[in-house]
Formats: structure tokens, C-alpha cells, sequence
């Protein structure tokens, strides 16, 4: 490879990681927004051209710490997976913004002994529509 190739891919990796780096803290900045505490630890991965997956650590309130304490997992889901369904168009707006690409489809999920909570979202292929 040639030397502009090589600064061209370095380049590319620097931009996908100012993306990826700029939709976690935004994912936090929601998540403290909408539950009152954000996350302490996120990562935001692309897998293959259409699909992004937002991994969030440690953003368990005080409240929702209690309920996986006294085994009200299913109870906790139940009731986070209530709030980000309910505020899905937020969820969909950051990406929307940020990349500049329709989202598809959205999905969110939770593991509540571990306090990781994922978002994961499905992007309209390029070149099919501009927002």
C-alpha cells in the first residue's frame, strides 16, 4: 500500500471513531436524561454497514439496584423496557442525527444482575433514502 492509502484508512478508522465515540456519550446523556442516572461505561460498535449496537454499562438508579437486590429482575425489564419504548423517537432521533440515515428498527434489552443494558439499531442500507 502506498502512503495515501495508508493515511486514507487511518483516517477513516479516526472519523468512525469520533462517530462511535460521539453516539455513546449521547446515549449517555439520554439515559441520564430519561432515568435520572447515566451510565458509567459505554461502547458504540457498527456490525457490518447497517447495524449499530450501543452497549451501556452501570446505569441502574438507586430504586432499580433495590428491586435486582430483592430479585425483581424480570420487574426491573419490565419497567425500563416500558420507558425506552415510550421514549423510542428519542432513541431513534440521536442515531438519525448523528449518521445521518434512517433507523429501521430498534431493539433494547437489558441483563439486570449485570447492570448492562443494550441498544441496538437497524439502519436504512445507503443510498435507499435521505431523511
Amino acid at each position: 500500500m502506498d502512503e495515501q492509502s495508508i493515511a486514507g484508512e487511518r483516517l477513516q478508522g479516526t472519523e468512525d471513531y469520533s462517530v462511535r465515540a460521539e453516539i455513546s456519550r449521547e446515549m449517555v446523556r439520554l439515559y441520564k436524561d430519561l432515568f435520572g442516572r447515566g451510565p458509567t461505561k459505554a461502547r458504540t460498535d457498527f456490525f457490518g454497514q447497517d447495524a449499530l449496537i450501543c452497549t451501556l454499562e452501570n446505569s441502574f438508579t438507586v430504586a432499580e439496584r433495590a428491586l435486582v437486590e430483592n430479585g425483581e429482575h424480570q420487574r426491573l425489564r419490565d419497567t425500563r423496557m416500558y420507558f425506552q419504548h415510550a421514549t423510542e423517537e428519542e432513541f431513534r432521533g440521536v442515531i438519525e442525527r448523528i449518521l445521518d440515515r434512517k433507523v429501521t428498527a430498534f431493539v433494547s434489552g437489558l441483563d439486570a444482575r449485570e447492570d448492562l443494558s443494550v441498544e441496538i439499531f437497524y439502519l436504512e442500507p445507503r443510498g435507499q433514502s435521505v431523511l
